[in-house]
């Protein structure tokens, strides 16, 4: 018998938000079941995530758990609509889930909203500074690893230069810039890939100097992803152990809240650039 492939992270946040509304509601997985004329099993199975389901049934669904939020309902629909595979499940074999995972928030995402301290953004690296980063990690990757991950983070890109890119604004420490991966020129060509990315209007550089001090913030990387209505945003954390996706209304609160107080301490936009720029032409 085939095995069923896990859920990915986009399925299980879709099942996860129809329990929501299904207990918002104060109903059991066996009331429901029987108000929705279905079985206990086929909630169980949709809200874990092992089950698909389509925009007809989500909308009765809402309907029947009292929900009034169409933009919320139409948000999962969203969710539930689109079945064909995207490009990162080439990676499959090759890549861990959780990484696969970030490229579908990423590709689903209305808006990106990210912040780093030691690393220059996924989303803004040259090939060069992608393979010395990979090479640098703390686990030692093979040649081979290493060029799957480069072509990953490269392909990751792709929603910056789609017809209808995704907005996408970073914040991004002294620190990181002034991070030489694989030496000078390597790090020159990559501010100034930066540099011009930064000119595109869908992209906003904004940066954090040393002379800033302390921060709220400081010391991790933070990815948070818009979706179509407030209740659907993401926040995905790298971590050395792994990554982790938060979606609880508190913790989105709390990271929005973070990346506002990490923008009010760094450079406004024209700043940044120039800030950029002579690093830059120090090199």
């Amino acid at each position: 018998m085939a095995t069923r492939p896990a859920p990915t992270a986009r399925r299980l946040r879709l099942g996860a938000e129809l329990r929501k509304l299904r207990e918002r509601a104060g109903l059991t997985a066996t009331e429901a079941s029987r108000i929705l004329g279905t079985s206990q099993a086929q909630i169980s199975n949709v809200e874990a995530g092992r089950f698909g389901v389509s925009a007809e049934r989500i909308r009765s669904w809402a309907r029947h758990y009292d929900c009034a939020d169409e933009a919320l309902i139409e948000g999962l629909v969203s969710m539930a609509i689109e079945r064909k595979r995207g490009w990162w499940e080439e990676y499959r074999e090759v890549m861990a889930s959780s990484l696969l995972d970030l490229a579908e928030l990423e590709h689903h995402a209305v808006s990106l909203r990210t912040a780093y301290t030691a690393h220059i953004p996924g989303l803004l690296q040259t090939v060069e500074h992608a393979r010395e980063v990979f090479r640098n990690g703390v686990s030692e990757l093979s040649p081979p690893e290493v060029e799957h991950r480069v072509s990953y983070r490269i392909k990751r890109q792709e929603v910056l230069y789609r017809d209808r890119p995704t907005p996408y604004r970073t914040i991004v420490h002294e620190a990181a810039l002034r991070m030489k991966f694989g030496g000078r020129e390597v790090a020159r060509r990559q501010l100034e890939h930066l540099l011009d990315m930064s000119d595109r209007e869908h992209v906003t550089v904004l940066v954090i100097p040393f002379d800033a001090g302390a921060y709220p913030g400081s010391g991790q990387s933070v990815c948070y992803a818009v979706g179509p209505v407030e209740q659907l945003d993401t926040v995905h954390l790298d971590q050395s152990h792994g990554s982790v996706m938060l979606d609880a209304e508190a913790q989105l609160g709390k990271y929005r809240l973070l990346l506002d107080r990490m923008e009010a301490a760094a450079l406004k936009e024209s700043e940044s650039r120039d800030f950029i720029r002579s690093i830059a032409q120090d090199l």
